[in-house]
């Protein structure tokens, strides 16, 4: 099968080098992206973007030129599984009926506007916060911009990710993050605002063996020579 393939004089150093070649593309690729990204098993609550959006607020102005709706003063809005809470939102909506949702705070202030949004199939969420959240619901897409923070949720009370940055994007179709630094996120120790973030191991752990426990006995001499 592999007659027309020249055979290699030394394999192992070629491959050694071969090996060092592509651990050093990686490496340098891995410095070159402005991004750093995990994505996870399952996906989004798929049935979100069919689901009505429902908003409550302090106060609600429609602009008819621009075909927003304005809502401000301790808003929130659900559309399925998802929540954002704000100090404004506005809301609009494409031709083909698909939604879109920017909830904002004042620069600086506290708290954050908030965003969660239920992952299908298992009993964990995605939630976050910032000074702007951008929802799509045409690509199910979430920006979270400025002071922004994600965290990957078991059951709403335990917590298995979480991610610091100036931008952070959650892909809901793909279940796929992205976090970008900014001078936004600088602090002590951080002085460039780098991307930070705890991530869990993906494996459960060894399990319990079952059966009873062997006794081991040492032995003074070897039984035998192992076979070659």
């Amino acid at each position: 099968m592999n007659e027309s393939l020249p055979r290699p004089s030394s394999g192992r150093p070629r491959a050694q080098r071969a090996r060092r070649a592509v651990l050093a593309a990686v490496a340098a690729l891995a410095a070159a992206l402005p991004f750093a990204g995990f994505a996870p098993a399952a996906h989004a609550e798929r049935a979100d973007k069919d689901k009505p959006l429902n908003i409550e607020a302090d106060a609600m102005t429609y602009d008819d030129l621009k075909q927003q709706t304005i809502f401000t003063g301790h808003v929130v809005a659900t559309k399925g599984t998802i929540l954002i809470k704000a100090d404004k939102v506005v809301v609009t909506q494409d031709p083909q009926g698909y939604q879109f949702a920017t909830g904002t705070v004042a620069p600086g202030s506290s708290p954050l506007a908030y965003f969660r949004q239920k992952r299908e199939g298992i009993d964990e969420y995605v939630e976050g916060e910032a000074e702007r959240i951008d929802y799509d619901g045409r690509q199910d897409l979430t920006v979270l911009t400025t002071r922004a923070t994600v965290r990957r949720l078991q059951g709403l009370s335990t917590l298995l990710d979480q991610v610091h940055g100036s931008v952070i994007t959650y892909d809901g179709q793909n279940d796929f993050y992205t976090a970008k630094s900014g001078k936004d996120v600088a602090g002590p120790g951080n002085p460039s605002g780098r991307v930070r973030a705890m991530l869990s191991p993906r494996n459960r752990g060894p399990q319990p063996l079952t059966g009873a426990p062997t006794t081991l006995t040492p032995s003074p001499t070897l039984q035998g020579a192992p076979q070659q």
